[in-house]
């Protein structure tokens, strides 16, 4: 198992390689490690943990850790505290081990991609626990931190990087934790690291045979929704222009099948950050390739209440500017044609939620109930009907885009729109 780290070498080719574990042949291999990997197994059934620890496993472990030249026995200690720390009653047994919480975290400066995705994972666990402060605060320095981001930045391997943004998601989901450690890896500069991370993988998933980078993408976008909705950190993530071009180029993803749970992360990312930064959506306004790729993610919206108030509310918003910047019957075309073209998706979504209450106030936009986006957003794609049906439509029926199914759709989503919106 070799480590594809990546090195910041300026100019120079990146080194992608800083360890190579040798294969073993049976001859060769270690029965520590055959030992090792059944403990590994049968440390995650409670009864076999709190047996193993009664017999002073942690303290083997601990013994092994500090001696140890061998990556793997690095990584298979890892991996039995990691099925350890997973049983809640056994957490203060680990804590209480003296040396041991600070040898896990020494773990983060080994230069390997398996001993370091188990340290991660087993970091990840240990914030969930009712001891977690005592691993918060040995992550606290500056240096820690520092080669937390160093290794998320520069691997190459996707279940380290995986086990990684897992474990800072972990940070964030502890109220108590995020206030000893996010400060310091905001300044550390964690928004950047985000913004790479996902122009990398944005374009790795783009490219032949690698679809495996969803998986990846779709962990980045976690990250950034949590941030998004966190105080004091909301503003680093919607002020951050370059990162919000990005979510939006998930949303132009083909096969929307295949990356529908992105989609759906991207919409509430972009409706939180357009809530902050109303300027921004001047930006996608007349990007016809982002307001397609934005409709077709309608059907998979549809069923969660969060993620399609928050479809609602970018139409809103587009849709608001559409009324008041869209001056020339030819981009007014522009747009009939594409509400046009996505009317059966508008009306599908309309028709599945009849019960809707109107005046249900579950969820917000602006503070509003979520029937506000929904409501707000018919009366503008209304208003720009009528306003084309005065303006345009007589005009432009010669054009080649135009066919006689055009009027007969924008009459019944005229009729829709009214109607639901009444």
């Amino acid at each position: 198992m070799g480590c594809e780290m990546k090195q910041e070498l300026g100019n120079e080719e990146r080194s992608d390689v800083l360890d190579d574990r040798q294969s073993l042949t049976e001859d060769t291999k270690d029965p520590w490690e055959d030992c090792g990997c059944v403990l590994w197994d049968l440390a995650a059934s409670k009864s076999n943990a709190e047996l193993m620890v009664n017999n002073l496993i942690l303290e083997v472990l601990l013994a092994n850790l500090r001696v140890t030249d061998s990556f793997r026995v690095m990584e298979i200690c890892l991996g039995i505290i990691g099925n350890l720390a997973c049983h809640e009653n056994l957490s203060n047994a680990i804590v209480s081990t003296n040396g041991l919480v600070e040898t896990i975290v020494d773990q983060l400066f080994r230069d390997d991609s398996a001993c370091l995705s188990e340290a991660f994972r087993l970091l990840a666990v240990s914030l969930q626990t009712s001891n977690f402060i005592s691993f918060a605060e040995a992550l606290q320095p500056d240096q820690i931190l520092s080669r937390i981001l160093w290794i998320i930045g520069n691997t190459l391997n996707s279940t380290l990087l995986e086990k990684s943004i897992d474990f800072l998601l972990a940070i964030i989901y502890n109220q108590e934790v995020r206030v000893i450690l996010l400060q310091p890896l905001m300044k550390l500069g964690l928004p950047n690291l985000i913004v790479s991370l996902l122009a990398s993988e944005i374009n790795k998933s783009t490219e032949v045979n690698q679809p495996e980078r969803f998986f990846t993408i779709d962990l980045i976008l976690r990250l950034v929704e949590e941030l998004s909705t966190v105080d004091n950190y909301s503003d680093v993530i919607s002020s951050n222009g370059d990162l919000f071009r990005l979510v939006c180029e998930v949303v132009k993803l083909p096969d929307k099948f295949e990356v529908a749970s992105l989609c759906i992360s991207a919409v509430i990312i972009i409706a939180n950050t357009l809530a902050d930064e109303q300027h921004l959506i001047l930006g996608i306004l007349n990007d016809f390739q982002f307001l397609q790729g934005l409709f077709d993610v309608l059907p998979f919206v549809s069923d969660d209440s969060q993620a399609r108030n928050a479809f609602w509310c970018i139409l809103a918003r587009l849709f608001h500017q559409v009324d008041e910047n869209v001056s020339s019957t030819s981009n007014l075309h522009q747009f009939v044609l594409l509400l046009l073209d996505k009317s059966f998706l508008i009306e599908e979504d309309l028709d599945s939620h009849l019960v809707d209450n109107p005046g249900d106030n579950s969820s917000s936009c602006n503070g509003e109930g979520k029937s506000y986006a929904v409501t707000t957003c018919l009366k503008r794609i209304a208003c720009i009907l009528e306003k084309w049906n005065k303006e345009g439509a007589a005009n432009l029926e010669k054009d080649d885009s135009w066919d006689e199914n055009h009027g007969g759709k924008a009459r019944k989503l005229l009729s829709y729109c009214l109607k639901y919106s009444s």
